[in-house]
């Protein structure tokens, strides 16, 4: 076999080599050159990077507001209540455990981890549940979402907004207090509409509904649905926009 110096000599001396020798030394040749990454293949990241990534990354935590037992099932005020069960159904989240007074479970939806909550402390007292489930998690207030009954809207009509104040609402109310007074989180109103007549609010969120609004808050129900998905995908802006431009049109038109 030639050396590398004999190899040389041969070359240049115009010297025939036999084709095996040629592809031997050539393949030593190459064996000895660094190598070099190409310039259209990417980096590749780290399975421990990946998984860094994934980790650092923080749920959501979607809260309903209402009020637990069978007294209180199909009313007014539990339409928060309702709404998360429509998540769960829908994205297939199990609320088997009890977290800090509350039906609690963990899931995905469109690949983003959230963390579903209905407190069971009664409306009133909303933020005792509330407060201790996000300072645990450690949660930033802006991936709070509280959905809740609001007197004030139109019956099944809905507006995503991202803070505001309670308006009235003793559980809201009572969330901002155990949330040390900050309103700087998203809310998802769920409208009920006014009483009727001289009925006083207090009664009128504990009726139920009838027919026609089952169906109509139904269908609120799978526009909220789609709501939080886009919230999930596309972000606050993109959800509010739907939420709030199409559904005015829809009813205006």
């Amino acid at each position: 076999m030639l050396g590398a110096a004999a190899f040389s000599s041969a070359v240049a001396s115009g010297m025939r080599l036999p084709l095996p020798v040629l592809a031997k030394t050539a393949r030593r040749r190459m064996q000895m050159l660094p190598s070099v990454p190409s310039p259209l293949s990417p980096p590749r990241a780290s399975a421990s990077s990946a998984v860094a990534g994934d980790t650092d990354r923080k749920p959501w935590l979607l809260v309903g507001l209402g009020n637990p037992g069978k007294l209180y099932q199909g009313t007014r005020h539990n339409v928060g209540f309702e709404m998360i069960d429509v998540i769960a159904e829908a994205e297939g989240i199990s609320l088997s455990s009890m977290r800090f007074k509350a039906m609690f479970g963990k899931g995905c939806i469109c690949d983003v981890p959230v963390m579903l909550a209905k407190p069971t402390t009664f409306m009133n007292l909303s933020g005792e549940s509330v407060g201790p489930l996000v300072s645990y998690f450690n949660i930033p207030l802006n991936q709070v979402l509280l959905m809740y009954d609001d007197l004030d809207l139109p019956f099944a009509r809905l507006r995503l907004l991202p803070k505001g104040g309670h308006g009235g609402h003793n559980g809201m109310r009572s969330v901002i207090d155990h949330l040390k007074g900050s309103r700087d989180f998203p809310r998802l109103r769920i409208g009920i509409g006014r009483p009727p007549g001289k009925m006083v609010p207090a009664s009128f969120v504990l009726r139920p509904f009838n027919r026609k609004e089952r169906e109509e808050l139904d269908f609120a129900f799978q526009r909220g649905l789609e709501a939080i998905r886009i919230l999930m995908l596309e972000g606050l802006n993109k959800s509010a926009t739907f939420v709030n431009t199409s559904q005015s049109q829809l009813l205006n038109s």
